[in-house]
């Protein structure tokens, strides 16, 4: 079985075990197409993107149905990977929303990029809220952090228990 892939605004209610990609969607470059692209083996894994194909940012009511498909799916996920990517927006959002899930306690994979403006804020403010969580230097190292606790995640449901 491979990943199954759902890209807002479609509503998932299945089955865990359950993966967000939160991180930019808007003036950043499009790395959740290359994160899906490195989980596309990851056994019996749903990954949640919050990059629409067509997003009008000034139509009100696209905007507040992107913000409540993220937050609904962000409360869904059994693991939350975060990447702050490179580029022109220092991702508000995307900082608000690692507040809000490192308080949380649900796993977490956390990335960013060394050419992103405010990664010592990342790392500082997340050795204060969580020691020891790891904020990796690359994309595919968080991806590969998030799928294994994906994993661990989905070892539950798939022991078989023995009488």
């Amino acid at each position: 079985m491979t990943v199954r892939y759902v890209q807002a605004p479609q509503p998932y209610t299945g089955p865990g075990p359950v993966l967000f990609l939160a991180g930019g969607i808007s003036g950043c470059a499009d790395w959740q197409a290359e994160a899906v692209a490195l989980l596309r083996d990851a056994p019996g894994l749903t990954v949640l993107d919050p990059r629409r194909s067509a997003f009008d940012l000034a139509d009100p009511a696209v905007a507040t149905e992107q913000i409540t498909w993220e937050h609904t799916h962000l409360h869904r996920a059994d693991v939350v990977l975060f990447w702050f990517a490179p580029g022109g927006s220092v991702q508000p959002i995307t900082l608000y929303e690692l507040g809000v899930h490192v308080t949380r306690g649900v796993p977490l994979a956390v990335g960013a990029d060394p050419a992103y403006p405010r990664r010592l804020d990342v790392r500082v403010q997340l050795a204060l809220a969580r020691p020891g969580l790891i904020v990796h230097d690359t994309l595919a190292d968080t991806v590969a952090a998030a799928e294994l606790l994906s994993s661990a995640r989905a070892e539950p449901m798939n022991r078989v228990h023995e009488p």
